[in-house]
């Protein structure tokens, strides 16, 4: 019989003393990055440059929730207007058929309450979700390290892992990156999508997860169940945006919202990002997107909105602050990559 792990509000962050900066010099190597992507392929972010489609939706915070959830965004139940963005992890403008992460943006608005950046308000409440549960990378000396010698080439990552990770452990650590890029990805409406690294709900820890209804697998025009099954079509795995659009043209796509609890150093750690915590989901909200035509103009706007726009995680509410170092390097990156792109 399985323990039952229970929420607990035992959680730390540890900051180090030259913390601060050291964010500040990654932050400037992420605007070097996003500098030279730009000058390639025309203003854009660092990472996530690739925007395939975006959408816009409602987020109904669920009745009756259990105490440790009824927090910030989740305190009440209500419905929300949102957006969805969704994109490419990767600073290219890469083929989808491209070994990639997938990356699934939530602005939440009508939100109301302090801000985690420290205002009085915040104008929306944001997750960012990718199509891994675990971060990947330990923390963000880590994976700045590797975004840097990535985005220069393919030729310049292997000796970069091999000076990081040394002779025995770069080829393990190399072989952990393809796996992750390269994992089967069924598609946007039919692929849980995860936070990976951890936040605030009221005096809780929690990473967050938005698991695909069923019936979003199922669409006029499509391939049966494929997408249930894990498995996408030869033309969904060229155009991902060209999928999801398809999919949301004729029919309403639902997600869950669920949050999953600290429970202790060990299972959920806060400040690894490396580790995929073990604790059980508890679903809070629910996301619908109705059917909507992202090709039309009303669509395209929305789109040219989403690009121009800031999908950040320290958009939120100050129940909801991004925890763990990961996180705190985000607040200083994504800062400075908006007013690169003078989004900020």
């Amino acid at each position: 019989m399985k323990p039952v792990l229970t929420p607990s509000t035992q959680w730390q962050e540890r900051i180090a003393p030259d913390e601060a900066e050291r964010h500040a010099h990654q932050a400037r190597q992420f605007v070097e990055i996003q500098r030279r992507k730009s000058a390639a392929y025309g203003t854009g972010r660092a990472l996530h440059r690739k925007q395939l489609t975006a959408a816009q939706g409602l987020l109904e915070v669920l009745d009756g929730l259990p105490p440790f959830a009824h927090h910030g965004l989740f305190a009440a139940p209500g419905v929300h207007d949102v957006w969805v963005r969704l994109s490419n992890g990767g600073p290219d403008r890469a083929g989808d058929r491209q070994p990639d992460i997938r990356g699934f943006a939530i602005k939440v608005f009508g939100v109301h309450g302090r801000s985690a950046l420290g205002g009085d308000t915040t104008a929306s409440q944001d997750f960012t979700l990718i199509n891994q549960e675990a971060f990947g990378f330990t923390d963000s000396a880590e994976f700045t390290g590797f975004a840097v010698a990535a985005s220069r080439s393919k030729a310049a990552l292997l000796p970069y892992l091999f000076r990081r990770y040394g002779l025995l452990s770069a080829p393990a650590k190399l072989l952990q990156i393809l796996r992750a890029v390269g994992r089967p990805f069924s598609g946007f409406a039919t692929e849980p999508l995860h936070s990976a690294v951890p936040m605030a709900c009221g005096p809780y820890a929690v990473r967050v997860r938005l698991l695909p209804d069923p019936s979003n697998a199922l669409w006029e025009g499509g391939a049966g169940n494929a997408g249930a099954r894990g498995e996408a079509t030869a033309q969904a795995r060229s155009d991902w945006g060209a999928d999801f659009s398809a999919r949301l043209r004729t029919n309403a796509l639902h997600w869950d919202l669920q949050l999953q609890f600290f429970v202790n150093e060990e299972l959920t750690p806060i400040e690894d990002a490396s580790v995929n915590w073990s604790s059980p989901y508890t679903t809070v909200a629910r996301l619908i997107l109705p059917p909507q035509d992202t090709g039309s103009a009303e669509g395209q706007a929305l789109a040219a909105r989403a690009e121009a726009g800031v999908f950040d995680p320290w958009q939120a509410l100050a129940e909801h602050r991004p925890l763990g170092d990961v996180q705190r390097a985000r607040k200083v990156a994504y800062f400075a990559s908006q007013q690169e792109r003078g989004a900020a």
